[in-house]
């Protein structure tokens, strides 16, 4: 596979990606501004790929997303429409853009089948970026239509591993827990979570998450989105103290329940992804991926992605 662009190119994912595609070229939000359609063309002109990755987003945790949910609207809706419009124009071969499980509805049959992203509102917290995501998903399906554009698009549960984005403020639950934990164990202090830590998630480890990718670029071709998650549920208590036990720390973890904790649940199903030939047993434990991105973060920290101040 020649000529490949990676949006998002130096955040988790699209460092994953170039561990094992490093011929490929990686875009951040320093080297182009997606949300400008004069720039994002200019990327395009220049670059003119073969293939494209769309992992760029502008993305969080619960509190931002409520913090923000009309800039997350209106920052996604940009880069998304932006770059499917130039991988159009610029002809090309291959689009495969990332959605998330967010988007489904809150109301929802269990486990979450692809079919079911349309038919409800998301979760009222973060409703702002998913339904610009939900925009992407049907600007995929429109350009197929219209312009018989190989674009397709893939859903991942949280996703987490080395090189994530450990900002307090901004960060998804397992890099913001990680952090918090460290931080608390080096000043020996509690660290105080939101919620009661019941919620239930489904966590992929971002290298196994990367690998699919790849395999989507060569077998699937489909206008539906395809699952991609591992599957699994852990309750977020479950997550704190399995860091807490692997960083050692020692001090109380508090669950401030006056905070919202989110959607209490939300299990996907990948057996589309499964049928098309990958293994569940090619999935990284949980814990052992767990492991590994906490070494991570102790080794590198405190130079990791996010504020440095508490």
């Amino acid at each position: 596979m020649n000529n490949v662009l990676v949006t998002g190119g130096t955040g988790m994912v699209g460092k994953a990606i170039k561990k094992i595609l490093p011929e490929a070229t990686y875009i951040s939000s320093k080297d182009c501004d997606l949300k400008s359609q004069a720039e994002c063309e200019s990327l395009f002109r220049f670059y003119n790929p073969e293939y494209v990755i769309h992992g760029a987003a502008r993305v969080g945790g619960v509190k931002v997303n409520m913090n923000n949910l009309g800039s997350f609207y209106h920052d996604n809706i940009m880069i998304n429409t932006n770059v499917l419009e130039m991988a159009r124009k610029f002809n090309v071969k291959k689009a495969l853009s990332l959605l998330s499980t967010c988007i489904y509805p809150a109301e929802a049959t269990y486990p979450l089948t692809e079919e079911q992203i349309h038919s409800g509102p998301p979760h009222f917290s973060n409703y702002g970026y998913a339904y610009a995501k939900r925009m992407l998903d049907i600007q995929t399906k429109t350009y197929r239509q219209q312009y018989d554009c190989n674009f397709i698009t893939a859903t991942p549960n949280n996703m987490f591993g080395e090189n994530d984005n450990f900002d307090l403020e901004n960060s998804h639950v397992i890099p913001a827990i990680i952090r918090k934990i460290y931080e608390g164990k080096q000043n020996s202090e509690n660290v105080v979570l939101w919620g009661n830590g019941e919620p239930l998630r489904e966590f992929t480890y971002v290298g196994d998450a990367a690998k699919i990718i790849l395999f989507l670029l060569e077998n699937y071709d489909d206008a539906s989105t395809i699952n991609i998650g591992n599957t699994g549920e852990y309750s977020i208590k479950y997550v704190a103290e399995t860091i807490a036990e692997m960083i050692g720390y020692e001090n109380e973890i508090i669950w401030d329940t006056t905070k919202p904790m989110g959607q209490y649940r939300k299990p996907s199903d990948n057996s589309k992804l499964l049928s098309l030939g990958w293994e569940k047993e090619k999935y990284t434990e949980f814990e052992e991926s767990l492991q590994k991105t906490c070494d991570w973060f102790v080794a590198n920290y405190p130079n990791i992605r996010g504020k440095k101040e508490k």
